[in-house]
Formats: structure tokens, sequence, C-alpha cells
């Protein structure tokens, strides 16, 4: 950003494939927008898209933080946690339909990541 040193805002997209539960062969694409400071992060915004072979959800983050996961002097990915809604869901993903659940995500490797959501 300029302003100051190790502080930083970062935008980035990715997607995954349900496994388990109502998401079971889903393709979850999503946009994340974190500020960082050191290895320290505070979600700004994040918008998930969830299609399942018969349904929709469209999820809005509420609040999130994140620490950037380093091994050695390498950087193998964030864990993170927070609160995420449901905005819109239909078909088989209905009953997510304005529901408020938490989430986290951990590393798996190099660029990967196990993201769940409870309630």
């Amino acid at each position: 950003m300029g302003d100051r040193s190790e502080h930083d805002v970062v935008s980035f997209q990715y997607t995954c494939n349900g496994v388990d539960g109502v998401f079971k062969n889903a393709v979850i694409t999503a946009i994340s927008v974190v500020e960082l400071n050191n290895e320290e992060g505070a979600f700004l915004a994040s918008f998930s898209l969830h299609r399942s072979p018969h349904g929709f959800a469209a999820e809005q983050l509420l609040e999130g933080i994140g620490d950037i996961v380093v091994e050695g002097d390498n950087a193998v990915g964030i864990e993170a946690y927070g609160k995420t809604s449901f905005k819109f869901a239909s078909g088989t993903l209905e009953c997510l339909t304005e529901k408020t659940v938490k989430f986290t995500a951990k590393p798996t490797g190099f660029g990967q990541f196990r993201l769940e959501f409870t309630d």
C-alpha cells in the first residue's frame, strides 16, 4: 500500500469442489479481499457462488480473520475463520437460504486448503 512496511491489501480468487454434506458435488467459486498487517489479516470482503447439479447459492462474508501460515521461510497458505451468510439459495441448496454459518479454512498443501462450514 505504501503507507507502512508489511501492510498490504490483496485479493484472491479460488474455485473448489464440495466433498461432503449439502455441498457434495458442488463447485464453489469465490473472490476475497484481505488487509494484511505482517502475517495477520482481516477480510474486507468476500463473495462466493455455490453451484451443484440441482442447486445454486450465493454467499457473502459477514466477518473473518486469517493468518499466513509459515513453515521455515515459506508461506504455505492461509488459516482463516469467521462468519458468512447465504443471501440466496435454490434447488438442493435451498436449505441455506438466509442462513448464517461459521467457516474455517486450513491449508492442506501449497495453494490448497480445506474449507468447512458449521452451524
